[in-house]
């Protein structure tokens, strides 16, 4: 990959090939190589210079986004971020598309307003790239530098909840606490359908845009034993459930009693991530203490690695996926780097840590 990251944006809308290269265009780290209309449009112009990442649309004339990105995974794998509707039929597609092997989701505006909803995206649309910029595509499963231009202030968990002293006093209910971003969707997907029935309540921070957790829980439930949907407030975390925290808004664990049940709030993004992994963290550290095991696997960035080392600091053990089977080693190795980890292991043998925890 060239000093500047090369992109190729695929879309049929021509406001929105506007927009997206307008706005990628002003990050000084990033180069729109090209636009095209459709796929085939895009062959074309990759056969003259191929790019570092693809910004691709789902549903476009003459050949699918879906159908082009099975081909690019399977001929020469590529990093993808797809830039879909939130509708119910586009965050479905969306999921499949995750599945096949694309690295991140950028919401597309509806009908309404649309220059404006992709002005006000700019900095997720940007974060998006460079996160599938260093991506380490080969290990993903697939299935037939510079600030944001729009930098938010980067917040830390104290924004939504003060650190614990001590965690309350222990209970004999074992919880599990995982965070993860690029890669980590077929990576949640490998370690909850290993998972048998009996494994232990499990709590998740996956970042993904609002409205498209929902259609990835789903998705989850019907490839595993155990029972997985999007977070409701009040929820009650239980063994054989794993509840992933809805995009847009925060997760924290709490306790009444010897019962854990989830909080779904809102409140400022922590780490420029609503959920953040940081927030789920601490609260696991606060509230269950040594009764919790959390896992950091493959995500851009330090999201939930000061929260893991206040894990470890309140008696919990913590794991790391390790940099081989990683596709972006960042979020783990700040977690080591921090002192967070109490062992590093590959992604296949994370669902054993989870038992033999259990």
């Amino acid at each position: 990959m060239s000093a500047r990251i090369k992109v190729l944006i695929v879309d049929d809308s021509a406001v929105v090939r506007q927009v997206l290269s307008e706005t990628l265009a002003r990050d000084a780290g990033i180069e729109v190589i090209a636009v095209a209309a459709d796929p085939l449009f895009a062959q074309e112009k990759m056969k003259k210079q191929w790019p570092d990442v693809l910004v691709l649309d789902i549903e476009m004339p003459r050949m699918d986004g879906l159908t082009f990105l099975r081909k690019i995974m399977t001929e020469h794998p590529t990093p993808v971020v797809i830039c879909s509707s939130i509708s119910q039929k586009g965050s479905e597609t969306a999921m499949q598309a995750l599945a096949a092997g694309a690295v991140g989701i950028v919401p597309k505006p509806g009908i309404g307003n649309r220059r404006t909803a992709m002005e006000d995206a700019a900095a997720d649309l940007i974060r998006a790239v460079k996160s599938a910029a260093h991506a380490n595509v080969r290990n993903l499963k697939t299935h037939a530098a510079p600030p944001p231009v729009v930098a938010a202030p980067k917040l830390s968990a104290d924004a939504i909840l003060p650190a614990a002293s001590q965690a309350l006093a222990q209970t004999t209910e074992r919880i599990v606490a995982i965070g993860t971003s690029t890669g980590g969707t077929q990576a949640l997907e490998t370690v909850l359908a290993a998972l048998p029935r009996v494994s232990p309540g499990i709590v998740i921070v996956q970042h993904m845009p609002e409205k498209f957790t929902a259609s990835f829980a789903a998705r989850l439930d019907t490839v595993c034993q155990i029972e997985v949907r999007e977070a409701r407030n009040g929820d009650r975390v239980i063994p054989g459930r794993a509840l992933i925290a809805p995009g847009g808004r925060h997760m924290l664990l709490k306790r009444n009693g010897a019962q854990y049940h989830v909080e779904v709030v809102d409140g400022p993004v922590v780490n420029r991530h609503r959920p953040s992994v940081d927030v789920l963290f601490r609260s696991v550290a606060k509230f269950a203490g040594r009764n919790a095991l959390g896992v950091i696997m493959t995500g851009m960035g330090d999201d939930g690695a000061r929260g893991l080392k206040e894990m470890r600091d309140a008696g919990a053990s913590t794991v790391a996926q390790d940099e081989a089977t990683c596709v972006v080693y960042g979020m783990p190795k700040e977690a080591v780097r921090l002192g967070g980890v109490d062992r590093s292991a590959p992604l296949q043998a994370i669902p054993a840590e989870i038992m033999k925890y259990a």
